[in-house]
């Protein structure tokens, strides 16, 4: 009932709107998304598209191995409705096809057996006052109060906030990797779907946050703070100066995360816990 098919043997339109029925709807699975971000992608497929599951490679050492492109954190089942025992079909047909390094299902995919976890923090859409009143964490609402010195700014990308992200981004070490993040940033921008938002303190940029804007939910791609201003707390300020504007009509998805500093911080805002199933091969990873 599951059948393999190559990206050229894809078609993008029945594709497109198994996505779009779908109940567990996903910026990354979008073709033009994948395309930006894996490049090399096939689909596993049930019947005629009644669900899909995308599958991006990469080749290592002549080897073809299912990887999470950067910047993707989940893929996974998309169907009308989610069926633990079709998506049990994927996870079968996908070992069975595939040399997996790691791969992430949506928060949305239930199985009939166990599956490893990751977090995934998310905030509904809300009354922000009633978020802050209530679902923030005391020291999270005097970290916030303290920071009203700093000044907030919706900024364009340009080479000055380009060169700031760079000299400040610490996830990444790779040349090659910084290089795609710019240009997934531009190509954000080039489709109307990127929102930088800036903490100031005085006339000077502290912090970064970038956000794939859709239209019910700004994702956190990064957080980017300048450490030589850690003491004023800009991080705070600008997810509550976000959350003040715009949380109202859209929720906040943090992507991430299962660090514990980092888990806490989300969670500090009201971010409520969404995990999600995933495969890895240890094997595969230390041999590569």
């Amino acid at each position: 009932m599951i059948r393999k098919l190559k990206y050229e043997s894809i078609d993008f339109d029945k594709y497109t709107q198994c996505l779009e029925n779908s109940e567990q709807k996903n910026w990354h699975a979008k073709k033009e998304i994948l395309d930006e971000l894996s490049g090399n992608w096939e689909i596993l497929v049930y019947k005629d598209y009644e669900a899909v599951l995308p599958v991006p490679l990469v080749k290592k050492m002549g080897i073809r191995l299912v990887i999470m492109p950067l910047f993707c954190q989940q893929l996974g089942v998309f169907s009308s409705s989610d069926n633990p025992e079709i998506n049990d079909q994927f996870l079968k047909a996908l070992k069975k096809n595939y040399k997996i390094l790691y791969y992430s299902f949506n928060q949305y995919n239930l199985f009939s057996s166990d599956t490893e976890k990751r977090k995934n923090y998310i905030i509904p859409i809300s009354d922000y006052e009633i978020l802050r009143r209530k679902k923030y964490f005391k020291g999270r609402k005097s970290t916030v109060k303290c920071a009203q010195h700093l000044t907030y700014h919706e900024i364009e990308l340009n080479a000055a906030h380009i060169s700031f992200i760079e000299n400040n981004f610490k996830g990444l070490s790779k040349i090659s990797d910084i290089k795609k993040f710019k240009d997934y940033l531009n190509f954000l921008d080039t489709n109307n779907s990127l929102k930088l938002c800036a903490a100031y303190l005085d006339q000077q940029l502290i912090n970064i946050a970038v956000l794939v804007s859709e239209k019910d939910e700004f994702s956190l791609l990064a957080l980017i703070n300048d450490e030589a201003y850690k003491k004023e707390d800009g991080a705070s300020f600008l997810i509550d100066k976000i959350l003040s504007h715009y949380i109202h009509e859209k929720s906040f998805n943090f992507m991430g995360s299962n660090i514990r500093g980092i888990e806490i911080f989300f969670k500090s805002f009201g971010a409520e816990l969404y995990d999600y199933s995933f495969i890895q091969s240890k094997i595969l990873k230390k041999f590569l």
